[in-house]
């Protein structure tokens, strides 16, 4: 056993928090001391909400701290200090760090394609466990399940007496079970979970195909209802039409209120397009908004992506936002290169890139060393080819389209936050249609 000097633990935190900005926090000054034991880094924190955190997002950036500093191969543990027998990891209020500010009930605009599931969402808001429960929301990619999501969440969390919510996505909480079952803490992980004021659950279609983890959430969903406790889910589907989901959870999701979510008609893509452009400053006359909601009628996410080319071409003539800018930011243009990318090119690239190797993408290791490029692929698969999920899917080690819409997901939202990921993604996108 070797104590870390202060120096070099002033320089693993420097190095974290100098190439994985989005993961730092203002409590990092506070953790340690740290202690360099049989090749493990033991880092000790204020209390096991910290721990937790640190556990899911942090352990790669410090290995990775720590190997730079030390020069040695290393990996990283994490403990809390000891607390008093009747204050557990349960006590702690739920981080705020996954909730979008932007993403409140003032910013979401209503339509005939979104109205019902919007007023469920903020009854629900004004009377956790008792005016829907459960509240299942559904639709497309990009039409505001997440958004919806959290505004409740943001509304049971300024309450008079906030509640404490559970937020968090299907796999995380998929995961969360299977470690809980390894390391047998089936009581902590119960505990966690079933001792909420609200249980919000995005992207429940993932269960699907796990039967484990489904009877783990059935009696999970059991427990909460019985105690009156608000249940949130969203899905890209019906629960009737989730595939291999168990009849029994087919049934309970259907007990409360179902409400779907359609893709929003003109009007409302030009309600959004004023309502995105104010947030971000954006002068948007009514016919270029016009003109944008009329080229693009997919979903949300693709309408504030077409804004946002709009206004970088608008750079080029001066701010000026007319017909002819709109035109040709959301013009089609042909690719820069005759030879149509393939899987292999992109395969290829990123294993390089991130020093793994392409059997070791196929496989089935969940460490964020594979991981990362892994989803990488399938996101730069799914941004430049036209190939299907399932197709992206089958190439990279036969995994479902749910596991590359997921990926493709955590990628573009990573990105927003990253400044490093998203300039390894226009590198890597860049190389590609340059080669």
């Amino acid at each position: 056993m070797s104590q870390v000097s202060d120096s070099r633990w002033s320089r693993i935190l420097d190095h974290v928090r100098l190439h994985h900005r989005s993961v730092v926090r203002d409590w990092f000054d506070a953790l340690g001391p740290a202690q360099l034991v049989n090749g493990v880094l033991e880092i000790s924190a204020d209390d096991l909400e910290q721990v937790r955190y640190l556990s899911e997002y942090c352990r790669a950036a410090f290995a990775e701290a720590a190997q730079a500093v030390t020069d040695r191969l290393v990996t990283v543990a994490f403990t809390a200090a000891p607390v008093s027998e009747d204050v557990t990891e349960f006590d702690v209020p739920e981080s705020e760090a996954t909730l979008n500010p932007h993403y409140r009930f003032e910013h979401f605009v209503t339509g005939p394609c979104n109205r019902m599931a919007h007023a469920a969402c903020v009854a629900v808001g004004d009377s956790p466990g008792r005016a829907y429960n459960p509240l299942f929301i559904h639709g497309g990619v990009g039409l505001g399940k997440t958004h919806l999501m959290q505004a409740v969440c943001h509304r049971l969390r300024d309450a008079a007496v906030p509640l404490k919510i559970m937020y968090l996505s299907c796999e995380v909480f998929a995961n969360h079970f299977l470690d809980a079952v390894e390391g047998g803490a089936m009581y902590r992980f119960r505990h966690r979970y079933r001792h909420v004021d609200a249980l919000v659950i995005d992207d429940v279609q993932l269960l699907a195909e796990r039967e484990r983890s489904q009877e783990e959430f059935f009696h999970t969903f059991n427990s909460l209802y019985q105690t009156q406790k608000q249940i949130i889910l969203t899905s890209d589907n019906a629960p009737r039409d989730i595939p291999s989901l168990e009849e029994r959870l087919v049934s309970r999701f259907n007990w409360g209120l179902v409400a779907r979510l359609d893709p929003p008609c003109l009007e409302t893509r030009m309600a959004i397009l004023r309502s995105k452009a104010k947030l971000r400053c954006i002068t948007l006359p009514e016919d270029a908004a016009f003109q944008i909601a009329g080229k693009v009628d997919a979903n949300i996410r693709e309408l504030e992506g077409a804004l946002l080319r709009v206004q970088a071409t608008s750079q080029e003539y001066g701010g000026r936002i007319d017909s002819a800018v709109v035109e040709e930011a959301l013009s089609d243009k042909p690719a820069s290169t005759t030879r149509p990318i393939t899987l292999h090119d992109i395969l290829a690239l990123v294993s390089t890139r991130y020093d793994v190797k392409p059997s070791e993408i196929y496989g089935r290791k969940r460490s964020r060393s594979i991981a990362l490029p892994r989803q990488i692929c399938m996101f730069v698969a799914r941004e430049i080819t036209s190939l299907s999920l399932e197709e992206v899917g089958t190439f990279l080690g036969g995994r479902d389209h749910t596991t590359v819409l997921h990926a493709c997901r955590t990628i573009a939202e990573q990105r927003k936050v990253s400044a490093d990921l998203d300039n390894a993604l226009d590198e890597i996108v860049h190389t590609l249609k340059h080669a």
